[in-house]
């Protein structure tokens, strides 16, 4: 993992997310602002634009580096949730990291956003998709199964009742939808694992 490419595992992740824009605003109008797809596409639009430049960097400062943009840039409850998650894997991270290492700071990254949304498992956010990760690599599963996994765990948002964020206010109306939070995070997900295991 020490030579992956930084710069196209950027590139995917941006092309995901703006592929899959106008699915992320309709899951959130359901229940939210209506506004997450619009928001994560500026925000790794942002990031995209400069590639090169993290890329350039040691990993860890690379990936604080990207956190802080998305704080920057995506908006609402998203930027800082998702800027954590970054923010904390570069805290964490070594240079080159090996699958214990990334796993374990994986698990730091998952407390640190959880500790941001003062939320936890179960409450349809984010979360719900970055704790069965986590219990994938600690696993050892796949790449394979951990994108698989990461789909389901969204998937599995539609039946909760949300108690965190926006959604929240609508009680019982929030079952029933997934949360876009959720769907962003496991399109990351399998765009990651997909694109470093098609990494040479």
């Amino acid at each position: 993992m020490a030579a992956f490419n930084l710069a196209g595992l950027i590139t995917a992740a941006a092309d995901a997310i703006a592929a899959h824009a106008e699915e992320l605003t309709a899951l959130d109008q359901a229940i939210g602002d209506g506004d997450h797809g619009l928001n994560m596409k500026r925000g790794f639009e942002a990031v995209r634009a400069e590639a090169e430049a993290f890329s350039a960097k040691p990993l860890p400062d690379a990936l604080k580096a990207i956190g802080t943009k998305l704080v920057m840039t995506v908006g609402g409850a998203s930027g800082p949730l998702f800027g954590t998650l970054f923010l904390a894997l570069g805290k964490e991270i070594s240079a080159a990291p090996d699958r214990a290492n990334l796993t374990t700071v994986f698990g730091k990254a998952f407390e640190a956003v959880a500790a941001r949304g003062k939320s936890q498992v179960g409450q349809k956010t984010m979360l719900d998709v970055l704790q069965p990760v986590h219990d994938a690599l600690l696993q050892g599963k796949t790449a394979p199964e951990i994108a698989d996994i990461a789909d389901a765990a969204a998937e599995a948002t539609v039946p909760m009742k949300a108690l965190r964020g926006r959604a929240s206010f609508l009680g019982d109306r929030s079952i029933g939808h997934m949360d876009a939070g959720a769907r962003s995070t496991a399109l990351l997900v399998r765009t990651i694992v997909e694109t470093l295991e098609g990494q040479p």
